[in-house]
């Protein structure tokens, strides 16, 4: 009976690491000092950029790693492997580079550009189930079908070889001091890797892993003393959405993390924009993981004059998400907060409200959104967004508009009021009779509202407001009023003298339909 195989320990890893071959197809990616970010906490924050990889991941040292070990009979049969995507990429490069098949089986929920992005390196995709998890499961299938070598994304040895060599040049490449290293963990290969290498070189380095608060398979794991199946995840960071992490990931991660830290979709959509400040790239949100941890960590320990390294594990983003990165970046960083306001339904009470937004304490505050629709005689419950300058001050705007006599509920952490209800503010009513509907190109600076509120008509009523700040030098805001026919000459005469640009939209169908009553 064969003996049991005793678990290798950081000091085998260590050889492995030092003589894993990656450099066939990966790069000495750059540790670069996140400038801005650095100053703005009061630490120095350094970026190992494997988005410099020619797969724009990490994740091609590791899997080379493992195809450089096969035996010639291996790699005439070919490998397959599960992926949400950069792992496939990376299995796929290193299969053309040594000359072998790839089958690559990816989640129906990868996105286009990683898919793209695999067949273009040779790599023979099929699509199977919702997660990392299901594609497993379905690769280990036609694995025993086909006689194919399973290239695992995270659960092998070499795999983790491959991937320490990151902490390997991040010690060379910095060799003062240095506090912690924040890592993201999907299945745990590179926290493995990464925590072996330094625990054997430099043990008093922190080892911090870092995961989404609905994808946290390891931290689970470790806190139960064993490893957990999720029964679902949260697919944000496609790149980390594993239900079950590795057999010999857990056991490294148990023994050699010093911390695990979980961040949510608004502050990995911050952590994204810290990044592209700094280096002008834009990671995936896998990829500002750690960024964010780094953030969180030093609020929570008031950390001054410390040294922090952050892998940026990917950069495969697809494009069209950056809208929605964009939008929940300013509340994942609290530079915006987001409040539903009431205020009484009555001629004036609407420029009041926007005085008293322009006398808030603090900095001076920027309007980001103001959503509004005519639905009460008596009351008007708008939606507003505000620039903040600093963490928890939303909390004593709510306050402030109250004390002025404004119902005031604070929306900024509220995931309904910043998914679906800023989009849904508004629709039919009966009371927007003499209604004229039209859209304006205002100036994005102050008081560009309130020149507009001052010309208008003493009584005509504001019945619709819809604006939201796109980062532009102008504004684009659809607003109803209230205009008797009477007053039409003078309301076209307001048009004029405010001379901003206009669009009548009262004839559109599309208003009509879903507008009017």
């Amino acid at each position: 009976m064969p003996k049991p195989t005793a678990p290798l320990t950081p000091a085998d890893y260590l050889k492995k690491i030092l003589t894993a071959r990656v450099y066939d197809v990966a790069v000495e990616s750059a540790l670069e000092p996140a400038r801005a970010l650095s100053a703005r906490l009061g630490n120095t924050v350094l970026l190992k950029r494997e988005d410099q990889q020619p797969v724009f991941s990490f994740k091609l040292r590791g899997a080379y790693n493992k195809l450089a070990h096969l035996s010639a009979e291996q790699l005439a049969k070919g490998v397959i492997c599960a992926s949400a995507g950069n792992h496939a990429q990376g299995v796929a490069l290193g299969a053309h580079k040594l000359g072998t098949r790839a089958v690559v089986v990816m989640p129906v929920t990868t996105p286009q550009l990683k898919i793209d992005a695999v067949r273009a390196l040779g790599g023979e995709v099929q699509l199977h189930g919702d997660s990392y998890s299901d594609a497993y499961v379905y690769a280990l299938e036609q694995q025993k079908m086909h006689g194919l070598t399973f290239v695992h994304p995270f659960d092998d040895p070499d795999v983790i070889a491959g991937q320490g060599t990151i902490a390997m040049e991040i010690l060379r490449q910095h060799q003062g001091p240095l506090d912690a290293v924040f890592v993201a963990i999907g299945g745990g290969g590179l926290i493995a890797g990464v925590a072996n290498y330094i625990k054997a070189v430099r043990p008093e380095i922190k080892v911090i892993g870092v995961q989404m608060n609905d994808s946290d398979a390891m931290m689970q794991s470790v806190a139960a003393r064993q490893r957990v199946t999720l029964p679902d995840v949260g697919l944000f960071s496609d790149g980390t959405a594993v239900k079950l992490v590795g057999e010999e990931t857990f056991r490294v991660a148990s023994d050699l993390v010093d911390e695990f830290i979980t961040v949510d979709t608004d502050a990995v959509c911050a952590g994204i924009k810290d990044v592209f400040i700094d280096t002008r790239s834009i990671v995936e949100p896998a990829g500002a993981l750690a960024v964010a941890a780094i953030k969180q960590y030093v609020e929570a320990h008031g950390t001054r004059g410390e040294t922090y390294a952050a892998i940026l594990c990917g950069a495969n983003m697809n494009f069209d998400r950056l809208r929605f990165v964009a939008e929940r970046a300013e509340v994942g960083e609290e530079r915006e907060a987001l409040f539903a306001v009431t205020i009484p339904e009555e001629r004036g009470s609407f420029r009041r409200f926007c005085e008293l937004v322009g006398q808030l304490p603090g900095a001076s505050r920027s309007v980001t959104e103001f959503n509004y629709r005519i639905s009460d005689a008596r009351e008007a419950h708008v939606f507003v967004g505000l620039t903040t300058t600093a963490r928890g001050e939303s909390k004593t705007i709510a306050d402030t508009f109250v004390a002025h006599g404004f119902g005031a509920i604070d929306l900024t952490h509220d995931e309904l009021a910043k998914e679906h209800i800023r989009h849904m503010v508004g629709g039919r009513t009966g009371l927007a009779h003499d209604e004229r509907l039209l859209r304006f190109v205002f100036p994005e600076r102050p008081g560009a509202l309130l020149k507009f509120l001052s010309l208008m008509g003493p009584t005509w009523n504001i019945s619709l407001f819809h604006y939201r700040n796109q980062g532009a030098d102008y504004g684009r805001i659809l607003v109803g009023l209230q205009v008797p026919a009477a007053d039409h000459a003078a309301f076209d005469e307001f048009l004029r003298t405010l001379g901003y640009p206009f669009v009548e939209e009262t004839a559109n169908p599309v208003y009509r339909l879903f507008l009017q009553a």
